[in-house]
């Protein structure tokens, strides 16, 4: 990031002596540009845009062209940045300027890379990570994978393969269709009263919790803005107890609805950032959107706390018998490893290096999954965000507390941090 902003700095140098003689476009001017840009792009590509809660005048209201004007929309992004370049070198500009600027650079260039790749012009797993979520993901062989799959089976009990014993513990915790509603909703109320006694969230913040089938996804938040989610739990797949939780920590609180809701109460309205009110999807936003949501499963439920709130709770609510629930806990945790088996999996097929039943096997191998072959085929890349971004914003957290011993309130302010300021995910690495 910091080379391509160079890059950009010596080309708006190029157009003038001086960032006074350069005529430097107001940010707000250019920010606006940027959500227009954002919402046109989404009138071709459906998964561009994720949640918008700007102004209807910023919208696409112009004829739709046959295809997606590739040209024009890389054009424009170019201009963009040199306009951007210019705003962080001028002697006029502000700290929160340049920071506002070097952001929408870091958006800009996934919006790159997404319009061609919504063109049908496609780069390697790596390359497309890189652009669109603004990091570089460590690669792991199968040996890593290899060790982790032993050290799992061995702790696994009963009699008989590893998959015919992971299927009789994980069969005894599956939630019954007719309590799942009732469990989600205890959940997430849970979650949501430890978020409040951190955060001082929004008055009127609110959601709707809904159920469907036919999704290559488990759970979505769908961020309409003015705090107000709509929340998604996809019935088709089996609903485990500890993904009660998860779900209702990822997509509810801390997770995506409470990083929505900071970003647009914090920068949109206290400071009116035009840009903020648009989410792209694919763009360094979900490294930290995702991996934030993630670390907050352990941010609300840390240590034992998520066994307890499980086998006091929600098991008994569920009518489940909690025997065995510690062996199924330890399974969960090793399991938990094996995540960045799924990058490698995705990086084979968009590389071209593994069939579509390699990567069957290689999910259910070393990550002991079903396929979800439709899930890569629309979102390519973007799994790196949920194993990566949490790791990156993990270490984020706790590299802002003094050490181990401090204080959750530590954590909290931390975590506060990161999900009311616009972050670049390579300023993670850097912390």
């Amino acid at each position: 990031m910091k080379n391509l902003i160079k890059s950009l700095i010596l080309l708006a140098l190029v157009v003038s002596c001086s960032p006074e003689e350069q005529g430097v476009k107001s940010l707000n001017s250019v920010a606006t540009d940027y959500v227009k840009l954002g919402l046109e792009i989404g009138e071709y590509d459906p998964a561009f845009v994720d949640a918008y809660y700007g102004p209807d005048s910023l919208k696409f209201t112009g004829d739709k062209r046959d295809s997606l004007p590739k040209e024009d929309f890389l054009n424009r992004v170019s201009a963009m940045k040199i306009d951007l370049a210019k705003i962080s070198i001028s002697k006029e500009s502000s700290d929160e300027e340049k920071l506002r600027s070097t952001w929408m650079i870091s958006q800009l260039t996934a919006f790159d890379r997404r319009i061609k790749i919504a063109s049908g012009e496609f780069g390697t797993f790596d390359e497309e990570a890189e652009d669109l979520f603004g990091v570089k993901i460590p690669t792991y062989d199968s040996t890593h994978f290899i060790a982790l799959i032993a050290e799992l089976d061995a702790a696994l009990p009963g009699e008989g393969t590893l998959d015919q014993r992971k299927d009789a513990l994980v069969s005894k915790f599956t939630i019954p269709e007719d309590r799942i509603d009732t469990v989600f909703k205890v959940a997430i109320e849970a979650a949501r009263k430890i978020t409040q006694e951190r955060f001082d969230l929004p008055e009127g913040e609110t959601f709707t919790l809904e159920y469907v089938r036919d999704k290559t996804w488990s759970g979505y938040n769908w961020y309409q803005g003015d705090y107000t989610s709509l929340i998604q739990i996809n019935l088709d797949r089996p609903i485990l107890v500890d993904r009660v939780i998860d779900l209702a920590c990822h997509e509810g609180y801390p997770g995506h609805h409470v990083y929505n809701m900071m970003l647009e109460k914090n920068l949109y309205v206290d400071k009116g950032w035009v840009e903020i009110s648009l989410y792209p999807l694919f763009s360094p936003m979900s490294l930290i959107a995702e991996g934030s949501a993630n670390y907050g499963i352990e941010m609300a439920f840390p240590g034992e706390s998520y066994n307890k709130f499980a086998k006091e709770v929600l098991l008994p609510l569920a009518g489940l018998d909690t025997t065995g629930a510690d062996a199924y806990f330890e399974y969960i945790g090793l399991k938990s490893k094996l995540n960045y088996a799924r990058n490698e999996a995705a990086r084979g097929i968009i590389n071209g290096t593994m069939t579509e039943a390699d990567y069957t096997h290689w999910l259910e191998d070393f990550a002991m999954i079903n396929s979800s072959v439709p899930f890569i085929k629309a979102y390519r890349s973007y799994m790196v965000n949920y194993n990566y971004g949490k790791d990156l914003v993990k270490n984020y957290v706790e590299n802002q507390v003094e050490s181990q011993a401090s204080s959750d309130d530590d954590r909290w302010k931390a975590f506060d941090k990161l999900l009311s300021n616009p972050v670049i995910p390579k300023e993670l690495l850097e912390e």
